[in-house]
């Protein structure tokens, strides 16, 4: 419960438990979500001019010490932690937390923070395209460090530093976190980009990324095999696979030219048979928190 916090007074007016919140909406829904989860509701952007529910998961040791923790800042904040709430499934981000908590000893705070619906791509990239919108990508950035960010300093036991900080988000939740991961480079220290929407406005990420400078830090960059599934319309389901995930190699390519040392600064996945689904980034989140938290807990 909140109460059990021992935190600033404000924890209980701004953070409600989750299932206080749910309850209080309404929501019958079955809901699945495990562990210590709290929501700010309607946490206003000045960059965005709109407002969004924030999520934190708190680890399992976080009521019982003093600890302070790495920071995971998540996309799609809807379909991390509860099937109710998601839209095209659920990652289970909760239930891998607490697994990897209680059995291998890595914890983290992570922030859950929803999409906008009809104005997802808008928010999730930098580039405007005149049909598929695109090109909020630097403010919802900016309502993450500067507006979202201070506010998990201020309320929770964060480790607020860069090498303890960083973003996971898969599809155009990938291509922010690539982005932003150079964008934000004081900030972000780490960053999960899980099948990236790389083709989006003809591959404009590339050239960024091939002029960006070089930011020490940890890229855990992955792919499935059958990513479009039968989705392409205008290549075979298998031909338009291998495009994608071949453009996560060349991406893989540049990186190492640019200094991310495979395994040690950059780790690349390419599971075989896995589609775009939150099935299957929930399945490979393990070794993408692995990587990241094993270094992090250290610091």
């Amino acid at each position: 419960m909140v109460a059990s916090y021992k935190e600033s007074s404000l924890l209980s007016t701004l953070w409600q438990d989750y299932h206080i919140y749910i309850n209080h909406n309404g929501a019958s829904a079955y809901h699945s979500v495990v562990g210590n989860i709290v929501v700010a509701a309607e946490v206003a952007s000045p960059q965005l001019h709109n407002q969004r529910h924030i999520l934190v998961y708190l680890p399992p040791s976080y009521a019982s010490s003093n600890r302070r923790y790495p920071v995971m800042y998540m996309h799609d904040g809807q379909n991390l932690f509860d099937y109710a709430t998601s839209y095209a499934g659920e990652w289970g981000v909760d239930e891998t937390m607490e697994k990897l908590g209680r059995e291998e000893g890595l914890e983290a705070i992570v922030v859950g923070i929803p999409n906008q619906g009809r104005y997802r791509v808008d928010e999730y990239s930098p580039y405007h395209t005149p049909y598929l919108g695109g090109g909020r990508g630097d403010a919802y950035l900016d309502y993450l460090v500067y507006t979202v960010k201070p506010l998990i300093d201020r309320d929770f036991r964060t480790l607020p530093g860069r090498p303890q900080t960083g973003m996971i988000g898969s599809s155009m939740g990938g291509l922010i976190t690539l982005y932003g991961f150079f964008r934000h480079s004081e900030t972000f220290g780490f960053a999960g980009v899980m099948s990236p929407s790389l083709w989006f406005a003809q591959g404009a990420i590339f050239e960024t990324i091939e002029a960006a400078a070089f930011h020490p830090g940890k890229i855990y960059l992955d792919a499935g095999t059958r990513e479009l599934g039968s989705q392409s319309h205008y290549l075979t389901p298998h031909a338009g696979s291998r495009r994608y995930y071949s453009s996560v190699r060349h991406l893989k390519r540049i990186l190492v030219r640019k200094g991310y040392r495979p395994v040690r600064d950059l780790l690349h996945v390419e599971e075989k048979w896995a589609n775009h689904s939150e099935v299957s980034w929930g399945r490979r989140l393990p070794l993408a928190l692995r990587f990241f938290l094993n270094e992090a807990n250290r610091e």
